[in-house]
């Protein structure tokens, strides 16, 4: 308990993370899972980002992360992903672990992840509304913004009412090719 009596947020009772960075279409991506499931994926995987996104995701989970390419989950991953951007595959199937999120962000990322099928766009507000919250778009671009796990839940397939693409945390070029990718936008000319 803090000094108002509220209880604290302690790191998860140190859990395995194991991590891989892949190549991918938009340049390398890091995963890490847990055992519950995939945990993190993170776009732009230089050592600088990754060293970032490991130091945040040991002090979560209270222990360093282990690099661990021949982990059975991070494999899997890395195929399931590779199938996505070649074309031959729609949805993941993957063990999703959602503790990165809480509340009102993982009840979004939740109805995004099942309720946008490939090749589909959302609006904010409309988001905000599937979930009971209407008038909350402002909330859904930041439970976006906060999504641990881009591409598998497919905060890309989130636009503005008014037909622009909104924002993206792994830039707007990878956004544009994400929904170029599953027909949503045409391919760029160059």
């Amino acid at each position: 308990m803090n000094a108002t009596g509220q209880k604290e947020s302690a790191p998860d009772a140190s859990r395995r993370v194991v991590w891989d960075v892949v190549a991918s279409d938009i340049g390398p991506l890091l995963l890490a899972a847990t055992d519950e499931g995939l945990v993190q994926v993170a776009f732009h995987a230089t050592d600088a980002v990754r060293d970032d996104v490991l130091g945040r995701l040991g002090s979560r989970f209270g222990a360093e992360p282990a690099e661990a390419p021949d982990a059975p989950l991070l494999v899997e991953a890395g195929r399931q992903l590779a199938e996505y951007f070649a074309g031959r595959r729609r949805d993941f199937a993957l063990p999703l672990d959602w503790s990165l999120s809480a509340g009102f962000n993982r009840e979004v990322l939740r109805e995004l992840a099942s309720g946008v099928p490939y090749g589909a766009v959302v609006g904010y507000g409309e988001l905000a509304g599937r979930v009971g919250q209407p008038g909350a778009a402002q909330a859904v671009g930041a439970a976006m913004g906060a999504n641990p796990l881009p591409v598998v839940v497919p905060c890309h397939r989130v636009v503005e009412r008014d037909g622009g693409i909104g924002g993206f945390g792994g830039g707007l070029e990878t956004k544009r090719r994400l929904l170029a990718l599953e027909g949503v936008l045409p391919e760029p000319l160059f």
